[in-house]
């Protein structure tokens, strides 16, 4: 019998995303081809311990009711290690002064959602172990994590965005005027978001000036440096899958569409993960074949501009005069078998399972290092 890809699935993490990243683990470790894949199951607590959990222990990891799953602070402390022969890793849980419980595996696939997971910091300590691991590198992932950053990359790279300002911490304390003219020039409504979250937390949707420094209080509890982005009317949001090209150009998926069932909603944390009732999503959702044509043509071309690698989703705003406008990318999308990135290419043809099966295969065949 052929051996098994060793696949050390890393999920959790200290970012207020931990119990959707330990949803997304439980569903791809439920999802995996294991005649071709064996699961070595590495946590990180919501305080920054690694810690190891067993295969049918991660297969276990759902949501109970509106109880997301979580990582206890109970288990023995375990460390990553270069691989014994130069490739792949190892992960070890420390007994005293030993190492035991040593596991090696082939290839990293990284489930962790928001800092310190999704916006390079752990993709580049798996370069400098020689680590091979499933999706975007360094860059691409620090980039897509900053929407700042990411929004300046895109815009000079000549696709389109809607208009955003940054405010930092500095700024909001010791120009708050200037930040308030910059602001004001957005017109409302506007979106204050966190530079470097995701997943909609800390996200406010604000219809008046007297509404703005409670929502930039509320974003500044997730990240000092702010977003804030004018709210385009009456368009409709409209979400792509991407995948990584395996040696041409990337594949795009049929498009999905979020539609609030509330006037003046938004797509946030308790729409996303909790409420079954307050979005209906779209999957494949109709537009005209022009249409479609154009904006999966932005989608491909955003995931380039950002040199994205494996996966991303990249969401855009279609509005009324036919414009298409990009959101913004996201390098590690939610993944379990309900979230939007697997939804949509099941209906594109490549099902839950086959997905992760190609996502591990890109990896593999990507080189580590510089490419």
């Amino acid at each position: 019998m052929t051996q098994r890809t060793r696949v050390g699935i890393i999920f959790g993490g200290t970012s207020s995303e931990h119990d959707v990243s330990c949803m997304t683990a439980g569903g791809v470790a439920r999802a995996i081809d294991t005649d071709r894949f064996e699961l070595i199951g590495i946590g990180i607590t919501p305080a920054g311990r690694w810690v190891q959990v067993d295969a049918d222990e991660l297969r276990e990891l759902h949501k109970q009711g509106d109880e997301l799953p979580r990582l206890d602070e109970s288990r023995p402390t375990a460390v990553l290690l270069p691989g014994a022969d130069g490739a792949g890793a190892r992960v070890a849980t420390i007994d005293g002064d030993r190492l035991v419980d040593v596991r090696p595996f082939d290839v990293a696939f990284t489930l962790l959602h928001g800092p310190f997971g999704e916006d390079g910091t752990i993709q580049g300590m798996f370069e400098m172990l020689g680590v091979t691991y499933v999706g975007s590198g360094v860059a691409a992932s620090a980039n897509g994590m900053d929407k700042d950053l990411m929004k300046r990359t895109l815009s000079a790279s000549g696709l389109p965005g809607c208009r955003f300002v940054t405010i930092t911490a500095r700024q909001w304390s010791q120009e708050r005027e200037a930040s308030l003219e910059r602001i004001a020039a957005l017109g409302y409504p506007i979106f204050v978001k966190p530079a470097r979250g995701g997943s909609s937390m800390g996200i406010t949707k604000v219809d008046t000036l007297e509404e703005l420094e409670q929502a930039v209080l509320f974003a500044q509890k997730f990240d000092p440096k702010l977003v804030i982005e004018e709210g385009v009317l009456g368009a409709r949001e409209v979400e792509f899958a991407v995948l990584g090209g395996r040696g041409g150009a990337p594949r795009v998926s049929l498009p999905g569409e979020i539609v609030m069932r509330s006037d003046g909603a938004f797509y946030d944390f308790e729409a996303k993960y909790v409420s079954d009732d307050d979005a209906i999503l779209k999957v494949p959702t109709e537009m005209d074949p022009g249409l479609r044509e154009r904006a999966a043509d932005v989608a491909a071309r955003t995931f380039e501009a950002m040199g994205a690698e494996g996966l991303a989703r990249v969401d855009l705003f279609l509005t009324a005069d036919g414009q298409v406008l990009v959101n913004e990318i996201n390098t590690m999308p939610g993944f379990t078998h309900i979230s939007m990135f697997p939804s949509l290419w099941a209906a594109s043809g490549i099902d839950y399972t086959a997905l992760i099966t190609d996502l591990i295969e890109q990896a593999l065949e990507r080189p580590v290092g510089l490419r």
